[in-house]
């Protein structure tokens, strides 16, 4: 069996306000480290539930924070920005199921641990026809387009609740709660690895069972995106399949859902490096 595992950082045990995964700041080692044992307790669970081939995928903010000298040796890591599928890049490569560490709640949905959707720094909301969804669950569809059942998410009990509501029969581990946007309440690191480990292999032996499904992706997608200013929303009309729906608003439709995705994934690329005067 082979499992994708995408790790971002902001929902990592211990992790609760920003300077604990901006590279710049002195206490991200620390948890850039925290990140990667979180990691290999996913991967330890995974081989214990039968995985035969594991890949791990950087996910948060440059996509260079785990330790490749720290990771399992039976892992695989996928390090590196320039990607099409952004935090899945690779899920096409013929995985059998796929595990979400370290997530987070998207803005607005919540009280969630450091809440945001993708670029936190720019975006405010985005929807999938219609309705307001976190990156679990694009990511989820984006996986099922190829085939592939999210079958664990890691991360604070209110992402995990989102999880458990949007797809059916997903294995949670909650590492920590949200007392607000900035404050968490963790368990110790040590306590976290072995949820993971135990979670990890509980959700490999719900795929090999049937129990957990691809999700479905919609057909077709129209991803919406307000923006938190102007400028991105104008400069992402740079391509001729986005359409401005207001002063911060650009939508994208396409019948087939990965294109759907890419086109958006442009979007917001675009506009980071609009808002960061990059362009």
């Amino acid at each position: 069996m082979r499992v994708y595992i995408s790790v971002d950082m902001e929902g990592i045990t211990g992790v609760a306000v920003s300077r604990h995964v901006q590279p710049t700041e002195k206490e991200y080692d620390r948890f850039r480290r925290l990140m990667t044992q979180e990691a290999n307790a996913a991967v330890e669970g995974a081989l214990a539930g039968g995985a035969t081939d594991v890949v791990v995928a950087d996910g948060h903010g440059p996509m260079t924070n785990l330790l490749v000298e720290e990771l399992h040796p039976a892992a695989r890591l996928l390090s590196g920005s320039d990607r099409l599928l952004g935090q899945l890049e690779g899920i096409d490569g013929g995985f059998d199921a796929a595990f979400f560490v370290g997530y987070h709640q998207r803005e607005g949905g919540g009280e969630g641990v450091l809440n945001h959707t993708f670029l936190g720094r720019i975006v405010y909301e985005v929807r999938l026809n219609g309705e307001p969804v976190d990156e679990a669950a694009v990511n989820a569809a984006l996986a099922g387009a190829f085939g592939v059942p999210v079958a664990l998410v890691t991360g604070d009990a209110a992402v995990c609740a989102d999880a458990q509501r949007r797809l059916p029969g997903v294995v949670t581990a909650p590492v920590k709660e949200a007392v607000d946007r900035l404050v968490a309440l963790s368990l110790t690191p040590e306590r976290a690895h072995a949820l993971i480990r135990e979670r990890a292999q509980q959700a490999l032996a719900a795929v090999a069972a049937g129990r957990i499904r691809p999700t479905p992706p919609p057909r077709p997608a129209t991803f919406e995106v307000d923006f938190k200013r102007t400028s991105p929303a104008r400069m992402a009309t740079l391509f001729p399949s986005v359409e401005r729906r207001g002063p911060r608003t650009i939508a994208v439709t396409d019948d087939d859902y990965v294109r759907a995705f890419k086109q958006f994934w442009g979007a917001l690329v675009i506009g980071f490096a609009t808002a960061e005067g990059l362009l």
